[in-house]
């Protein structure tokens, strides 16, 4: 378990630009209590000891800010960046080298037993404030961008970002023209098809003032016809 947490350690170190040293992370990185917390936690839980298992994990979530079900399978080198608000559900499952920056939600859709929570690949980043739910997949090395809501699994290698996330970027190509995630600069579809509309209605507005242009200019004629007549 310690060499674990070192390597755990050690990830976030190098991962985290604002990381001094290691000894940095061990003794002020909240989100690298919490993985502590949860490795001691899960391994009550895998015994059985199911009271103390949630006692542990319940003091780390007064403690760090994070919430994980001590259920949950976490693979090596998880990096909770700042971590407060982060929810794990008991049946999630996460891959190795992963992302995660802070309110994000890994839950459940409904109270039904057995597997409710997401599962997540490897080398996978999750933008501040996603929320996943149900028991979708998302494939190594995806990226969800901060606010969406993906409650459809993710391919391998593919950039989903929206309030209900669709798809930008697929093994490293565009879907829709867009500009690289960087979690500041990400398209937003839903904006994207009101540009669509307004365009359109300006279209429809033209139109429409040309038409009643024709009219009025059909109308003079009459009177101008009749007039002469």
């Amino acid at each position: 378990m310690f060499k674990g947490l070192l390597y755990d350690a050690r990830a976030i170190a190098q991962r985290d630009p604002a990381a001094k040293n290691v000894l940095e992370v061990i003794l002020l990185y909240p989100g690298f209590h919490a993985l502590v917390y949860h490795r001691m936690a899960h391994w009550f839980y895998k015994k059985r000891l199911f009271f103390i298992a949630r006692f542990i994990s319940q003091f780390s979530r007064f403690a760090t800010g994070v919430e994980i079900h001590p259920g949950a399978v976490i693979g090596s080198g998880l990096f909770l960046d700042h971590g407060m608000g982060v929810v794990i559900g008991e049946t999630a499952e996460i891959g190795d080298n992963c992302t995660i920056l802070h309110q994000v939600t890994l839950g459940g859709t409904g109270k039904h037993k057995g597997k409710r929570h997401p599962t997540i690949g490897d080398n996978v980043l999750i933008g501040a404030g996603a929320k996943l739910l149900g028991p979708i997949k998302v494939g190594d090395n995806a990226m969800i961008g901060a606010g969406s809501v993906v409650v459809e699994g993710v391919e391998p290698e593919t950039t989903v970002t929206g309030p209900k996330a669709r798809a930008v970027r697929r093994a490293g190509k565009r879907i829709i023209a867009s500009m690289e995630l960087d979690q500041i600069h990400i398209p937003d579809p839903v904006s994207q098809e009101l540009c669509r509309l307004m365009v359109r209605i300006e279209h429809l507005e033209a139109a429409a003032e040309m038409k009643a242009g024709r009219e009025a200019a059909q109308g003079n004629d009459c009177n101008m016809n009749k007039e002469n007549g």
